[in-house]
């Protein structure tokens, strides 16, 4: 055996390449399970602004203009006439845990016509009985995820109904 070794038997030796081969497999591993629970909380939110799109609308349909005008002094308040502002409170009341409030927006419009476009009674206002409502919440996913520049996703969801009180 040799004391000494050559600088081409340096080059033709092994040792030591299973411990990088390991370290680019656990990056690669790791980097993915990471890229699988982003998507998975992108799902969880646009599953969210779906829901609370529907929540909101139906929130808004059953506190029309003929509760008599009394505001809404909490999201679970019942006998209240609901405003844009008590639709987005009500909307960030629902955030679920790992969503963040201050990255949704609800807007509320009352269009005053009814579900198959045709002009309703607006008597006692926009949020008349048989007028739509229409509400539309939008959620800016932050989209972290290592080895790729950060974005943002804009999730959004709408739904309308009836007012029926």
């Amino acid at each position: 055996m040799r004391a000494y070794r050559t600088f081409r038997d340096r080059l033709e030796d092994r040792e030591g390449s299973t411990l990088v081969e390991f370290a680019l497999s656990v990056s690669i591993v790791i980097a993915l399970l990471f890229w699988i629970f982003y998507a998975s909380m992108a799902l969880y939110a646009d599953h969210f602004t779906e829901n609370a799109a529907r929540a909101a609308t139906r929130y808004a349909m059953v506190r029309g203009s003929t509760w008599g005008g009394a505001t809404c002094s909490s999201p679970s308040s019942l006998e209240c006439t609901a405003t844009d502002t008590d639709v987005s409170n009500y909307v960030k009341a629902l955030v679920s845990p790992g969503l963040d409030s201050s990255a949704l927006s609800v807007t509320t419009t009352w269009p005053g016509t009814t579900p198959s476009g045709a002009t309703c009674e607006t008597s006692e206002g926009n949020n008349s009985p048989y007028c739509s409502v229409m509400v539309q919440v939008t959620y800016n996913f932050d989209l972290t995820v290592p080895f790729l520049p950060h974005q943002q996703i804009g999730l959004s969801s709408a739904a309308s109904a009836p007012i029926t009180e």
